[in-house]
């Protein structure tokens, strides 16, 4: 059996790696990856400058989601999984160009301590009044469809609670709008607590009490006691690349096309036609693991309709600005991991990490790591900005929002680093759900072929390599019942 891979990035790798081990077993499987650029990993990117690492696209993983502490274990590395500095998590808003810290007891938006809320200079007294009378808000008996995540939350919180929570959340994690965003698709807890409990308030209290029962039955150690609680975020100490370069130490280099964007995909009698860098190759197996609108223009020739579903998907590009800093040079910074920044304050800036702080270990003693995140749905024209105007813009913006004692304007960053990703982030607008079912029922008719990415069943790195390795044993195992590579598991 031959198989194909579309796109080198993690899902692609994932794919790989698993095809790769059914290979050890029969050496009648083959494999080709076509990668476009000259490295492997789309958008998982580290670099190491005087002992600080830099990341340029995403810097940890969830870790309740286990696909990608699986692989991590299964490829040597788990010695080198860092979690999170949960002791010190706290993340700012800003408001009026001061920093306001989210309420404790916030829970997917939703805020389940009605003291830390009542207090909390983030919202007017309007809105906690809101807030507090949402606990009587009826279970809602129609179901008009699905509807954008900032319909959702206004109707509970108001708008005052999309601007200022939803927006700036959802922007950090998607570099989307919630207005736009899918309620079904990126928050569909909400939508099922909305149906049973009316009040999300008492849904998400009800599911806290649920979790923390499970939590106190499976973490007990051998000897009875509690176990540490999980982090929220994973890393590897060597940086998200550590993650690529073991799976491609794993791989059989003289499968692997780098430089080699493919061309064309057609149907053939028996399977699949794949060029690239001036050859065709013929598989029985193709799984096309790039973004949804390239993949749209590869199979516009096979499946119209597939091709335009795919398309459809809409896409945000992001930039990622990363600066070193003496630590000692600075002032005292607030507390916490950072800070998100709604729209309606006017900044090119969405978000900002004290990465030092979040992950303890991967920045030398007193140095301080700023990485500022940009781009985005509204800001698309700032891809084409310069370098030098990225960092003067994060630099004045840092200063203005932390105060020129703490980040004085003067002070140049020992380090400087710029990445652009373009059309790279998948968004789940409404209608999302819909989209996908239409496009799993267009692929099942296609034998042969899967699709994995950020694009279909989740955006993060564990989403993507569950569904590269899923899309892989489904290929390898055509005979039995598929669960279709596009759909939750």
């Amino acid at each position: 059996m031959r198989i194909a891979i579309v796109g080198g990035g993690i899902a692609g790798l994932a794919a790989a790696y698993e095809v790769e081990k059914a290979r050890a077993e029969n050496a009648a499987i083959q494999y080709t990856l076509y990668e476009s650029r000259p490295r492997l990993g789309g958008s998982l990117a580290s670099e190491v400058v005087d002992g600080a690492v830099l990341e340029e696209g995403p810097d940890s993983f969830l870790t309740e989601k286990p696909a990608a502490a699986e692989l991590c274990r299964e490829l040597g590395l788990e010695t080198d999984l860092l979690p999170s500095n949960d002791a010190a998590r706290k993340t700012h808003i800003v408001v009026h160009n001061r920093l306001v810290a989210l309420p404790d007891g916030l829970m997917f938006l939703v805020p389940t301590k009605l003291a830390a809320t009542a207090f909390t200079p983030l919202f007017s007294i309007a809105t906690k009044l809101r807030m507090a009378v949402e606990l009587l808000h009826p279970p809602r008996l129609d179901h008009p469809g699905d509807e954008s995540v900032a319909a959702l939350v206004e109707r509970h919180f108001g708008a005052e609670a999309v601007d200022r929570l939803a927006d700036p959340l959802l922007s950090g994690i998607y570099g989307g709008a919630a207005a736009e965003l899918s309620a079904a698709a990126v928050l569909p807890r909400l939508v099922e607590m909305e149906t049973r409990f009316g009040s999300l308030t008492r849904g998400m209290l009800a599911a806290h009490r649920t979790m923390q029962a499970r939590v106190r039955n499976l973490s007990k150690t051998p000897n009875g006691g509690a176990a540490a609680p999980r982090p929220v975020f994973t890393a590897l100490r060597g940086g998200m690349s550590q993650l690529v370069a073991a799976l491609v130490a794993r791989l059989d280099p003289a499968s692997l096309r780098l430089n080699a964007p493919v061309v064309a995909i057609e149907r053939a009698d028996s399977g699949w036609k794949v060029e690239a860098a001036g050859a065709t190759g013929l598989y029985d197996g193709l799984i096309v693991a790039s973004s949804a609108w390239a993949a749209a223009g590869l199979l516009a020739s096979v499946d119209g309709a597939l091709a335009a579903d795919l398309d459809a998907i809409p896409y945000s590009s992001s930039i990622t600005v990363n600066l070193i800093y003496d630590e000692a040079r600075l002032g005292d910074l607030p507390q916490g991991f950072g800070f998100l920044v709604p729209s309606s304050e006017g900044r090119a800036m969405l978000a900002c990490t004290f990465a030092h702080r979040k992950f303890l270990g991967r920045t030398p003693p007193a140095k301080a790591v700023f990485r500022a995140f940009l781009g985005g749905v509204r800001r698309e024209a700032q891809l084409a900005q310069p370098d030098e105007t990225l960092i003067a813009t994060v630099r004045r913006e840092l200063t203005e929002i932390l105060g020129p004692r703490t980040f004085p304007p003067t002070l140049e960053p020992e380090h400087a680093r710029v990445a652009r990703w373009s059309r790279a982030m998948a968004q789940y607008s409404v209608g999302h759900r819909e989209r996908i079912q239409r496009i799993a029922a267009r692929v099942r008719a296609l034998e042969g072929l899967r699709l994995a990415g950020n694009a279909y069943d989740g955006i993060g790195v564990p989403d993507c390599i569950r569904l590269g390795r899923q899309a892989a044993r489904e290929l390898l195992a055509p005979r039995q019942p598929s669960t279709q590579s596009l759909q939750a598991s």
